[in-house]
């Protein structure tokens, strides 16, 4: 349907074709896909698991996932850019642009960056508890579309602000190898130590009221702390821990947690508070040990296999205080530490920087969608 001069409506099913190649290779690199439309390696167990049964990503191949559409207000997406071919949950939707002679693939997926889409993706999902964007509801969606002219012409844009940022998160990555390789020089050859010896548990709580809802933060997976996506209502925040810069939290239950330890370390100079849940504690004498470099020894993959390794229980494993405190490390010379933490502290800064990069990248896409439509008006 022409709409004016160049542009034209489709329904997203007009344009592509489902593909169902399932994992007859071998191929064992298996991901996921989350709500900032990128893949990321499973933390699931794939031990023991079927790879036959995986679906096959190949370049410029989509991944769609609708569930929790309308709970997350996302439109779980993404269009794999890699040479490697991986493999995704059978879960998942795999399609391909059919009709790269109406829309290209990159400026296809631009469309699906935006709020607006997400939300109206939202909106469109079912009225059930999941919220979920139905395969032939997202087939059903109508997208306008410029000449593949215009199309090539801003997704060029897109692509080499993209690029750019790749290359400065590569370049970011190359610091955190300099850490990891630095700190396994360490282990191979000096003398481990129990932290226990240099750690003290803080339990100091709320009980004035000091700290409020905007000073409450959870932590993630990833090792950071995040907003709490907990109903806050009637709750009262006195019993909750105080956590002041430089202080440790992590969550003792260890079980479904992708095989990773909940952790974070409060590098600002602000004070949170956090769910008496979490386990509070910081190191006692800084002189001898910085809180950075014990941070840098527990932001490592092998510290997550320990923590899991070691963790006990039945319905829940945990990984309690009294484990952590057996946790040994090599503790050099502190002016060793100083300079090992230098490099750390520019590969979190460069991490930083690239992150809000990717939101300011993921902001102009709807500003690029909105130029290449007015401009084939």
């Amino acid at each position: 349907m022409v709409l004016a001069m160049r542009l034209s409506r489709y329904k997203i099913s007009e344009l592509i074709s489902t593909c169902d190649e399932r994992n007859s290779f071998g191929y064992t690199s298996f991901y996921g896909l989350n709500i900032n439309k990128e893949f990321m390696p499973t933390w699931a167990n794939t031990e023991g698991l079927d790879e036959s049964k995986y679906k096959v990503v190949r370049k410029k191949r989509f991944v769609f996932s609708g569930m929790q559409t309308g709970r997350d207000e996302c439109i779980r997406i993404s269009m794999y850019n890699g040479e490697e071919p991986i493999i995704v949950s059978p879960a998942y939707t795999t399609f391909e642009v059919s009709r790269e002679d109406i829309v290209i693939p990159e400026y296809f997926f631009m469309l699906f960056l935006s709020k607006e889409k997400d939300r109206f993706g939202a909106f469109c999902s079912d009225g059930s508890i999941r919220s979920n964007l139905d395969w032939e509801r997202f087939c059903d969606i109508d997208i306008t579309l410029p000449s593949i002219e215009q199309q090539r012409k801003y997704a060029q844009v897109y692509l080499a602000l993209q690029n750019n940022l790749a290359a400065y998160q590569s370049k970011a990555e190359e610091l955190k190898l300099v850490c990891d390789g630095y700190l396994d020089k360490l282990i191979a050859e000096h003398e481990k130590m129990k932290i226990g010896a240099f750690l003290e548990v803080c339990d100091e709580r709320n009980s004035e009221g000091v700290y409020t809802l905007k000073n409450l933060r959870g932590v993630s997976i990833e090792k950071k702390f995040i907003d709490t996506k907990a109903d806050m209502a009637g709750v009262s925040l006195a019993s909750y821990f105080v956590v002041k810069p430089e202080y440790f939290v992590f969550v003792p239950v260890t079980s479904r947690n992708g095989e990773k330890i909940t952790l974070a370390y409060n590098d600002s100079k602000d004070t949170h508070i956090v769910s008496s849940a979490y386990t509070v504690f910081r190191v006692k004498d800084t002189k001898v040990l910085l809180p950075e470099f014990l941070f840098m020894y527990f932001d490592r993959l092998e510290f997550d296999r320990y923590a899991r390794f070691n963790s006990w229980g039945s319905a829940r494993e945990v990984f309690t205080m009294d484990d952590m405190n057996d946790v040994a490390i090599p503790i050099p010379d502190i002016s060793v530490q100083r300079e090992i933490v230098k490099i750390h502290k520019c590969y979190i800064e460069r991490q930083r920087i690239a992150t809000q990069l990717k939101e300011q990248l993921n902001n102009l896409c709807p500003i690029l969608i909105k130029g290449s439509l007015e401009t084939d008006r």
